[in-house]
């Protein structure tokens, strides 16, 4: 796998070779079970074709939130997946349904339905796609925000890959089982133009292409401030957050820093908001995020470098009465607008564009509005 993108995109090149008892009126077959921190944190039943876990919550997890602790207790799923199955009625504390906010005491009694375990393969969703052109060798797609590349903790469907593989015949499988097709990646808020090689030839040549940095990428951003300059470039090298381990930052000097460099360019400004151009020079995770961020605008609603998650009318406009309340957008604005490469059979440069999708125009309406 080579890592060399831009913001949250990671091309995909070859893949490296992947080598307490139960109660006894269920009337379930017990399965293995295993201890945390040495207390009794019983075993699996299973009824019927569902398995559930049963745990005396331990001293040691006195008043811990019940999802945390079950992501501590159950290995193998993340705590995404550990929420959402107790917020479907999968977890009772002494016989009660509970949320996963819950607060656990010691000796309490937790039934835990288990989440179904991932797979290795992509499963095929009929899931609809934006195609913005196809041939014989390869697929461009308008991703929309919101959706996952590729099967991941915590993201086995939904995604991109599940939708490309109910509708493509034949994908190439450089990138392994779990990415069909997929040579280089968008971060799920992240919407806009990615491309899907359909053979290995065509995914080997486009990775090369990125891994060469002769692919043009071009984003559109709306940052969550004023940015003065009307263009410049930033030459800041990113590295893993010291302490943040979902985030990056600036860091120089450290091992794990690479160097990158984004040109951007201010479109308009909007009192305290700007829309601008992005074109990252170099490839790293969250680069574009981190760069504006650093500038001290970082990008609007990008819950990691900004702060929020989502804006409305009124904070917008700086009034606040309850028509103006209304969520316009609940994710980071940065869409990935246009993407420029050498087509891998024909040779020819091709540019694909995607329109800014309507969450995003919702916000750009809402600020050309402004004084």
């Amino acid at each position: 796998m080579i890592k060399d993108s831009s913001d949250d995109d990671i091309v995909f090149g070859p893949a490296a070779s992947e080598s307490d008892v139960p109660n006894e009126d269920l009337g379930g077959e017990e399965l293995d079970g295993d201890d945390l921190d040495g207390d009794d944190t019983g075993g699996e039943v299973r009824i019927g074709e569902e398995v559930f876990r049963d745990i005396v919550v331990p001293e040691s997890a006195n008043g811990q939130r019940i999802d945390f602790f079950l992501t501590q207790a159950c290995d193998g799923f993340s705590r995404t997946q550990i929420t959402q199955a107790i917020q479907a009625e999968g977890a009772t504390l002494d016989g009660r349904t509970v949320r996963p906010s819950v607060r656990i005491q010691a000796s309490q009694r937790i039934r835990f339905r288990m989440p179904e375990p991932p797979t290795d393969d992509t499963v095929p969703e009929n899931i609809p796609l934006d195609v913005l052109y196809e041939d014989d060798g390869l697929v461009v797609v308008n991703k929309p925000p919101g959706m996952v590349v590729h099967p991941a903790r915590g993201n086995w469907t939904g995604t991109l890959t599940s939708a490309l593989a109910f509708r493509f015949q034949s994908l190439s499988d450089v990138g392994g089982p779990t990415r069909p097709g997929i040579v280089h990646r968008l971060d799920r808020d992240t919407s806009g133009v990615i491309v899907v090689a359909k053979t290995n030839a065509v995914h080997m040549h486009l990775s090369e292409q990125f891994a060469n940095r002769v692919v043009e990428k071009e984003y559109f951003a709306i940052t969550a401030a004023r940015i003065d300059r009307d263009r410049d470039i930033i030459d800041m090298p990113i590295g893993r957050h010291p302490y943040q381990r979902d985030k990056m930052a600036i860091r120089e000097h450290h091992e794990t820093s690479k160097p990158a460099s984004t040109f951007y360019e201010v479109i308009s400004r909007h009192g305290r908001f700007t829309q601008v151009r992005v074109k990252p020079k170099t490839g790293r995770t969250h680069q574009i995020r981190v760069h504006l961020s650093h500038l001290g605008a970082a990008i609007l609603c990008d819950r990691l470098y900004a702060g929020h998650a989502e804006v409305t009318m009124g904070m917008l406009t700086g009034t606040h009465d309850e028509t103006k309340d209304k969520v316009l957008l609940d994710r980071q604005a940065l869409h990935a607008r246009k993407l420029t490469f050498e087509h891998p059979q024909s040779g020819k440069s091709m540019t694909f564009e995607a329109p800014l999708p309507a969450d995003i125009m919702r916000v750009v309406n809402v600020l050309e509005r402004l004084p």
